[in-house]
């Protein structure tokens, strides 16, 4: 119900904040860049991955509150049980899933306001998207760090919605750094920042979108919804495929004690950082892999826990860790005066 009554108070008709001439005047497109990073089409992975951790979120605090009697986990028994009753969980005054599911309802409605033009014309929404998406993100592995170490189990749900939290990263940097890039343009003009902060403004800059967003087929409309913005590059996904492993050195290397909580901890940084990075615009992230790298081959002399076998495990995974981050991969769009740090600046274009 909730949902419902922002839908109908802020979807359907427009916000009476947001001034005429921003939502009728000046461009889709974000100068120097190549497409609008505002449209439904970068959105809807968002908002499809909200709905996923929703369910699960929802799901695990009605277990939480008392609605049902169990709550299942394919893979660690009882770990979910365990995880979402844990003094961890219960520190907070209220059901911590019902709390992740609220954030979620949050992005669903935050994810469908507004039109092509919101990064101008609606700032604040979009910097209240990023900030549910992005540091709530990261709190989200923060407790998927800790699972293992504090509680001593895992918990199969909780990992679905982190990871459907964290894929949800790379998606929303681009509309995150346009709209600051035209906050500080404005600035630049002497305009009051909080003025277009909550009311949005017009610029002469940049260029209209005409093409319909969902033309084409089926297969057509779903790839640029995966790709738009966003690159599945080969080395990300290596070090994606390290990264698991060290997570689960305890059954696939024998470590114990220090060597395998810094695996654990090691390993979803590595996969926060890689999956970030899968953004085009979030690409130099990537570099974050290599002091995690050169903490692995260091690690079997630091700490104790390890087999010969699984101290070699480290230094190997390490070396690899540092060679997968220096590739760059494709970019095919531009992000105005972001270029330079993705290093895709051709003077010929």
């Amino acid at each position: 119900m909730g949902i419902l009554v922002i839908l109908f108070a802020v979807v359907i008709s427009p916000p009476p904040g947001v001034s005429p001439l921003a939502r009728m005047t000046g461009p889709d497109i974000p100068p120097g860049w190549s497409y609008t990073p505002s449209g439904m089409i970068n959105r809807i992975p968002i908002v499809a991955l909200a709905v996923v951790g929703l369910l699960i979120s929802r799901y695990m605090a009605a277990f939480q509150l008392g609605h049902i009697d169990s709550v299942w986990d394919p893979f660690f028994g009882d770990g979910t049980a365990k995880i979402i009753t844990s003094e961890v969980s219960e520190a907070w005054p209220v059901a911590d899933a019902g709390l992740g599911a609220a954030v979620y309802a949050l992005e669903i409605v935050t994810g469908v306001i507004g039109d092509k033009r919101r990064w101008r014309t609606m700032p604040r929404v979009v910097l209240f998207f990023g900030i549910l998406i992005v540091p709530l993100g990261v709190v989200s592995i923060f407790f998927i760090i800790i699972q293992p170490i504090v509680i001593g189990t895992w918990c199969t749900l909780c990992l679905v919605a982190s990871l459907a939290m964290l894929l949800q990263i790379p998606y929303s940097f681009d509309e995150i750094l346009a709209t600051l890039q035209f906050l500080k343009d404005r600035r630049r003009q002497g305009k009051s920042i909080w003025h277009v902060l909550w009311h949005g403004d017009t610029m002469e800059a940049g260029s209209m979108d005409e093409a319909n967003e969902f033309g084409g087929s089926f297969t057509a409309v779903l790839r640029q919804i995966l790709r738009t913005g966003v690159r599945f590059t080969w080395t990300m996904a290596a070090s994606i495929a390290i990264a698991i492993t060290l997570m689960f050195s305890r059954v696939t290397f024998g470590t114990a004690g220090a060597a395998a909580d810094s695996d654990h901890v090691i390993g979803l940084l590595v996969v926060t950082f890689s999956i970030m990075a899968l953004s085009e615009v979030g690409r130099p992230l990537r570099f974050a892999n290599v002091p995690l790298g050169a903490w692995l081959i260091a690690a079997p002399i630091l700490l104790t826990g390890y087999s010969s076998l699984a101290a070699t495990a480290s230094v190997i995974c390490g070396v690899l860790l540092i060679l997968l981050a220096l590739p760059r991969g494709p970019i095919e769009s531009r992000y105005g005066a972001w270029d330079r740090f993705i290093l895709i600046v051709d003077a010929k274009k």
